[in-house]
C-alpha cells in the first residue's frame, strides 16, 4: 500500500530517510530513478542511509511502475522518492496515484523559487498546472513537523 510520493532531488538524506519514513509509518522506500544506475557510489550511499527496519529498494522508473502494477509491493507501507516533477508525473499517472509531496528540486539557473527549497523550471511549472487541473494534490512540506502548503498557493 502507498503511504506517500515525495519528489525530493537528493532521493534518500536524514530528513527522509528518519522524519517522513517514521511520520507515515513507512516499512519500504522505493527509489524510482532511471539516473541511478549510473552511479554505483551513490547507489551504495543510498542504500547506507536507510533506517534500521526499513528496506530500500532501487528501480528505474518503468521498473517500479511494473512492480506496484503487478501487486508485489502491496504488502509494504510504501514511500515512493522521485528526484523530480517529470518523474513523479510520469509515476503517479501510470499507477494512479495523485497525492504528491513536493520536498525539494535543485536550484539552477533559469528556475522560480516556489519556497525555501522548491525551485521550478517553466516546464515544470506547466506539469504543475496539468497535474493540478487533473486533480492531483499537490503540497509543499519539507519535514512532517512544517505545515503542509498546497502548491496552488504558490504558484
Amino acid at each position: 500500500m502507498i503511504k506517500k510520493m515525495r519528489v525530493d532531488h537528493r532521493l534518500l538524506h536524514g530528513q527522509v530517510a528518519f522524519s517522513w519514513t517514521q511520520a507515515i509509518g513507512a516499512d519500504c522506500i522505493l527509489i524510482a530513478n532511471d539516473g541511478i544506475f549510473q552511479d554505483s557510489i551513490k547507489m551504495t550511499a543510498l542504500k547506507l542511509a536507510k533506517p534500521s527496519g526499513v528496506k530500500v529498494v532501487i528501480k528505474t522508473l518503468a521498473d517500479s511502475i511494473t512492480a506496484i502494477q503487478s501487486g508485489v509491493t502491496d504488502k509494504y507501507k510504501l514511500f515512493i522518492i522521485v528526484e523530480s516533477i517529470q518523474d513523479a508525473k510520469i509515476l503517479s499517472a501510470a499507477i494512479g496515484w495523485k497525492e504528491i509531496n513536493l520536498g525539494g528540486t535543485k536550484a539552477d539557473e533559469g528556475k522560480r523559487q516556489l519556497s525555501k527549497a522548491l525551485f521550478i523550471t517553466k516546464d515544470e511549472e506547466m506539469m504543475i498546472q496539468e497535474m493540478l487541473a487533473a486533480g492531483y494534490e499537490l503540497n509543499v512540506q519539507m519535514i512532517p513537523a512544517e505545515k503542509s502548503v498546497d502548491v496552488k498557493t504558490l504558484l
